[in-house]
């Protein structure tokens, strides 16, 4: 527990942080959603941000893998099915789960962008 708060204001601050992130039921983590521009956020706080977010982002080459893999799956599914509108159905889901890799690798670079703000405007 951080030095000089008592348990009802770590709680608070925990519970500050959790809300600054909403999950994203598409690529299965929370992103951020901040409810003051960077900028107006302590230094305190986005520390607090930072450390959610790495927590949060750790998780992303994870959820990569599964997206991966059920591409692969599907692939395989693509290559013997001989409807054509079954067919199209499957890229069109292999299209979309490579979509959310791509969602995901731009996530996972996004803390490149925090820590930039916060060296700027710290």
């Amino acid at each position: 527990m951080e030095q000089g708060l008592n348990m009802g204001e770590w709680d608070n601050e925990s519970g500050w942080v959790n809300g600054q992130f909403a999950l994203d039921a598409r690529l299965g983590i929370a992103v951020p959603r901040l409810t003051l521009p960077w900028e107006r956020l302590s230094r305190e706080k986005r520390a607090a941000v930072l450390e959610k977010w790495e927590s949060i982002r750790g998780r992303i080459p994870d959820r990569i893998a599964g997206f991966e893999e059920r591409i692969r799956k599907k692939q395989l599914e693509l290559s013997e099915e001989e409807d054509f509108a079954e067919s199209c159905r499957l890229n069109s889901e292999i299209a979309e789960l490579a979509s959310r890799i791509n969602d995901l690798n731009i996530w996972y670079r996004t803390e490149q962008d925090f820590e930039e703000e916060t060296r700027r405007h710290g």
